[in-house]
């Protein structure tokens, strides 16, 4: 279950990470399905010679800080969105409209950390995947959210420590890796490009891939 913002939905690019990581799977002999009530991208991929359907299901919000403020927030539909897909694995990258907008951002990470807390209560079997936010295109912003991804890793160790399946991945490191990431991989000030979701969709798969069959 992808869940989060504008990134997750796929905003410039209908399909946004999911469209490679769905690819990658399948090229890989992984099976793996997008679960969500929300719906878009390609009707099909192709992978090798084959095009299969491409799943269109996912949480992406855009817009959506992590909790209500000057924005609707995601955490009030995590009960439902878990309910609804059941799923065994929620991919979850929220905060960068929170950063960007200067809402409550010292507090963000302990808000994160309360949305974390309500995900696996809500699917204590699944394995949560809690991304670091991509680098935006302006430098000022992109310090805060060095500082919000930096305070990440305490959130999950503390409650993987306590036995909830959390793992994190780093989605700022490979972008900024890339010298010229603000044309090369951004489509605009926030979001991706194909070629920035394309990274994206590695990260995630390489955090999944041993628990897709």
């Amino acid at each position: 279950m992808p869940f989060g913002d504008s990134i997750t939905d796929g905003y410039g690019t209908p399909g946004g990470y999911r469209i490679e990581l769905y690819r990658t799977a399948l090229m890989n002999n992984r099976h793996i399905t997008f679960a969500g009530r929300n719906m878009n991208g390609p009707n099909s991929v192709m992978v090798g010679t084959m095009t299969p359907n491409f799943p269109k299901g996912h949480e992406g919000y855009s817009g959506f800080t992590i909790d209500p403020s000057s924005r609707s927030g995601i955490s009030p539909l995590a009960d439902g969105a878990i309910a609804n897909a059941k799923p065994n694995i929620i991919l979850l990258m929220i905060g960068t409209n929170d950063i960007d907008l200067g809402v409550d951002v010292a507090n963000a990470p302990k808000r994160l950390g309360a949305l974390l807390d309500k995900v696996t209560a809500d699917a204590p079997s699944a394995l949560v995947v809690l991304a670091q936010i991509t680098p935006l295109q302006d430098d000022t912003v992109n310090a805060r959210v060095q500082a919000y991804d930096q305070a990440m890793p305490a959130l999950v160790q503390s409650r993987a420590a306590a036995g909830k399946h959390i793992v994190l991945v780093n989605m700022y490191a490979p972008f900024v890796a890339n010298a010229n990431y603000k044309t090369a991989l951004l489509a605009d000030k926030w979001h991706p490009n194909p070629a920035g979701y394309q990274i994206m969709a590695a990260v995630w798969y390489d955090a999944i891939k041993a628990v897709l069959h």
